[in-house]
């Protein structure tokens, strides 16, 4: 019997439960005995580590968050953490391992395959931020939260003639901000990948306001820059009454939306099935729809490539 290990690892995002699921109840039907590691990293070097069946995963799938925990685990960047967790595994009799995060936990699987232990990734982070896949688990239902959010702001924006700021998640990679502007009918979407002035967010709501538009949306990734300070700026070029919402970790929690279950059971299938094939060192994704398998050492040196297209129009669309 094969014995499998899975942990989640780094930031949360909605629909990892469902893909626990996916990946212990396959496994269980292909004959495999299934190990659930808490807290990630930090977990397996600890040893918190526990037998999961079909009950463990009963009632899951429509849960955000992660029933395994979650946590950041700086002993296992260090070559004693990795052995120690390669020695913790092999205690349990674990054979393989399965990963569920982002590029951080990926790096984790990349270095426990460098020492000759099968690990598979799958794509977990709302930030849609891993080149290889055209959708991360999570990111389809954070866009809808912060889609929710654009309208609720939106109303009481209108109400009050007011300029609103939403400021939202993504340090380095500006798909969040992009298409849930573009759905929320932002009038300004400010993300990494593109240089902006602040006057020219500014010549855009003088042009909105001379039409009679006395409201305006403007939704800034948080890596861009400080939403306070942008916002000080715009309202001394332009008088503007403005406030600000971050949204914070609003969207990283609530119930994963269709799409991310299904993607989510989807890709935790496969990831079992390449384990049960003998295959090490991969990640899973989805490209045209398809899911795929990529080697997890191309797929981390691939370059993101900016959807230039859909920012254009934005632009247009907000005039």
């Amino acid at each position: 019997m094969k014995t499998i290990g899975i942990l989640t690892s780094g930031g949360d995002a909605p629909g990892m439960n469902a893909a626990i699921r996916a990946v212990v109840r396959s496994a269980i039907y292909y004959g495999c005995k299934v190990y659930g590691i808490n807290r990630g990293y930090k977990g397996l070097i600890e040893e918190d580590i526990i037998e999961m069946n079909l009950s463990s995963v009963g009632d899951i799938i429509h849960r955000g968050g992660t029933i395994l925990k979650s946590s950041r685990c700086e002993e296992f960047k260090t070559e004693e953490g990795r052995s120690k967790g390669v020695k913790v595994l092999k205690k349990y009799g674990i054979e393989s391992l399965v990963v569920i995060g982002g590029d951080g936990s990926f790096n984790g699987a990349q270095k426990l395959s460098d020492l000759g232990f099968p690990a598979i990734g799958i794509p977990g982070t709302i930030d849609n931020d891993l080149a290889y896949t055209d959708y991360t688990i999570g990111f389809d239902t954070a866009m809808n939260t912060i889609i929710d959010a654009i309208g609720n702001i939106r109303d009481t924006s209108s109400s009050h003639e007011r300029v609103n700021i939403i400021e939202v998640m993504g340090r380095h990679c500006g798909d969040l901000a992009l298409y849930a502007g573009l759905a929320g009918g932002a009038e300004t979407v400010i993300v990494p990948e593109v240089d902006f002035k602040v006057e020219d967010v500014c010549k855009r709501l003088k042009t909105t306001q001379k039409r009679g538009k006395r409201h305006s949306i403007i939704v800034l990734a948080e890596g861009v820059g400080n939403a306070q300070e942008l916002g000080e700026k715009i309202i001394e070029r332009t008088g503007a009454d403005l406030r600000i919402t971050v949204l914070g970790h609003v969207q990283r929690g609530g119930s994963p939306s269709a799409f991310d279950r299904i993607l989510a059971s989807r890709m935790g299938v496969h990831a079992v099935e390449l384990l049960l094939e003998g295959k090490s060192a991969k990640v899973v994704g989805i490209k045209n729809n398809k899911i795929i398998d990529m080697d997890i050492y191309e797929a981390l040196a691939m370059e993101s490539t900016f959807d230039e297209e859909t920012y254009e129009m934005v632009k247009i669309l907000s005039i």
